[in-house]
């Protein structure tokens, strides 16, 4: 695989600092059932990387001494991680704020049948994959038979009352372009993925989040394959927008791999670049404990271009609306 990480740098990108800490960004591991085009973590069925209870019980005190509204957990597909469920319980007990990054195909794999009911259960937001209403658009970008198996994923969570009125139970969807192209407007793109998915499939889900791809990893690699990374990066600092900068997703969470350590966002996780504090070493979640996150300078990057073009890019979707 090609790597994009020596194109990134240095950077012309203005410098931004941390605001008051709200979320752990936790990625439990890069195991996956899928293997898509514009994963930006390599994920895959082959991957062995996995946290271990040892540092969510890390998290977990991290939590308990400070004041963190929200976990949003990812992957590869974090419900394959074995301390899934311990950990979504155990931040639930403490009153805490769950959002599970779901591929939806992982409601339908083996041993997982009761996962949908679980995820239920303990009130966990559920922000679901689905990069387009049309299958086969859906199958060129994840694989062949996603679509039908993410339908099933989504009908199996609306009938527990995912995306129903009144049910309180949140599902979210998320859309990711296919190539090197900003997505489009997020309300009117939603506006079509609730009139195409509940005519044709019945299926009902709250917000869709449009996201951009991040040219690093696997989506960098296709696009250096291609010849499109330059005109994407282009396209990219073309429609920065300064007015995203206040409410870019690093500013109020902190990215955890799966070993314990710390970034400032998922994607400087995927290029290295830890979080930096007055040691300047790469810092464990354990080694948090005593020090104030707020208004520490925040490492970017060219690929930061990527949050702030056009609307605005950030894991709950559009910043501009």
């Amino acid at each position: 695989m090609l790597d994009t990480a020596h194109l990134l740098f240095p950077t012309t990108f203005p410098d931004i600092s941390r605001a008051q800490l709200e979320t752990l960004q936790v990625n439990l591991g890069y195991l996956c059932n899928q293997t898509c085009q514009h994963c930006h973590v390599n994920a895959g069925p082959k991957r062995t990387e996995l946290m271990q209870k040892e540092t969510i019980d890390q998290l977990l005190a991290y939590i308990d001494t400070h004041e963190i509204s929200a976990i949003d957990l990812t992957g590869g597909a974090p419900e394959l991680n074995p301390e899934f469920r311990y950990l979504v319980s155990e931040a639930r007990q403490r009153g805490v704020r769950v959002i599970d990054r779901c591929n939806l195909t992982v409601l339908e794999e083996e041993a997982q049948e009761d996962l949908a009911a679980f995820l239920a259960e303990q009130r966990v937001e559920v922000v679901a994959s689905l990069p387009c209403y049309l299958k086969d658009n859906v199958d060129n970008q994840r694989g062949k038979g996603v679509f039908e198996t993410s339908i099933a994923g989504l009908k199996r969570l609306n009938a527990l009352g995912y995306g129903q009125d009144g049910s309180g139970l949140l599902l979210n969807l998320v859309f990711n372009p296919q190539g090197a192209t900003l997505p489009p407007a997020q309300t009117a793109l939603e506006a079509d993925y609730k009139k195409q998915l509940w005519e044709s499939y019945g299926v009902r889900f709250n917000q869709l989040f449009t996201i951009t791809n991040m040219p690093i990893s696997r989506f960098g690699s296709m696009l250096l394959s291609k010849g499109e990374f330059k005109p994407y990066m282009q396209l990219l600092k073309a429609s920065y927008s300064s007015c995203n900068l206040a409410t870019v997703m690093c500013r109020s969470l902190i990215s955890v791999d799966w070993r314990g350590y710390v970034y400032d966002c998922d994607f400087n996780q995927m290029l290295g670049m830890h979080l930096e504090t007055d040691s300047n070493e790469r810092p464990h979640i354990s080694d948090l404990m005593d020090i104030d996150l707020q208004r520490l300078p925040i490492r970017t990057g060219e690929h930061c271009y990527g949050c702030t073009a056009g609307q605005g890019s950030s894991c709950g979707g559009a910043l501009g609306e």
